[in-house]
């Protein structure tokens, strides 16, 4: 056997207790994935070749691959196989684009990068991403525009560790979503978020920049991301007037 299969086999023995077989498959891909042995929008191995490998019925992968799909962290092609997800696809810039016009689609905005720099993190962002304060992160600051409209205002911050070359240069130079540049150039993978969302009163900075008087009714939207093994990667907090646009999201 395999090291690879005999890996598979020793986790399947002991995770049976624990979880259904379809689950223990399911895990064993998220760790070839985190492992980055498939690049995201890489075509992964058939259902028929994962079978073999991990030694369990073609049904078994197709519930698991199903499971990942529904994750978004792969995704079916019909008669070219499965792939792993990559957020330069539309769909995936969408799912974490959560504001949108009040009268059509979603639309991908437009970025304007006001700031880029390395710092210390202080002690509530530490926390949030599990590193020790001062530890260095990279701070961002962007304005989303729709339409031509400045819409969104965004605070960013990232382990400096992961981020060591990311550029004000590099940010401006670069017209594609922001999880897609992490994704390609610096190997991090967004694959899920928790947000909190409250109504605030816009700051004199926050109004200035969005073209609004101070005080002006603005929805905060503060977020934690995660790479696979649920690791936080990202502190974001955003702030989105909200006159003629909105906050969406689909519950299932």
């Amino acid at each position: 056997m395999s090291t690879s299969n005999s890996r598979a086999s020793g986790f399947a023995d002991q995770a049976a207790v624990y979880a259904p077989l379809y689950r223990q498959i399911k895990e064993l891909i998220l760790l070839a994935l985190q492992r980055g042995e498939w690049k995201p929008g890489a075509l992964i191995p058939s259902e028929t070749d994962l079978a073999g490998r991990f030694r369990v019925s073609q049904g078994t992968v197709r519930k698991a691959i199903d499971e990942l799909s529904t994750d978004h962290l792969l995704v079916r092609r019909q008669g070219k196989g499965t792939f792993v997800a990559t957020h330069h696809e539309p769909r995936a810039q969408f799912r974490f684009l959560r504001v949108v016009p009040d009268d059509q689609e979603p639309v991908p905005g437009v970025s304007r990068y006001l700031e880029c720099k390395r710092t210390r993190a202080g002690s509530e962002v530490a926390l949030q991403l599990a590193i020790k304060p001062s530890d260095p992160v990279v701070y961002l600051r962007r304005l989303l525009s729709f339409s031509g409209a400045p819409i969104v205002l965004d605070e960013i911050w990232l382990p400096g560790n992961l981020f060591k070359k990311l550029t004000f240069e590099r940010l401006s130079a670069y017209s594609g979503p922001l999880y897609g540049l992490f994704e390609t150039e610096f190997g991090t993978r967004m694959i899920r978020a928790d947000e909190r969302i409250r109504a605030v009163a816009a700051a004199a900075d926050a109004a200035r920049w969005l073209k609004v008087g101070p005080g002006t009714p603005l929805l905060q939207v503060e977020r934690l991301s995660f790479t696979y093994g649920e690791r936080p990667v990202e502190v974001r907090r955003g702030l989105s007037l909200t006159d003629s646009y909105h906050y969406r999201n689909t519950l299932t």
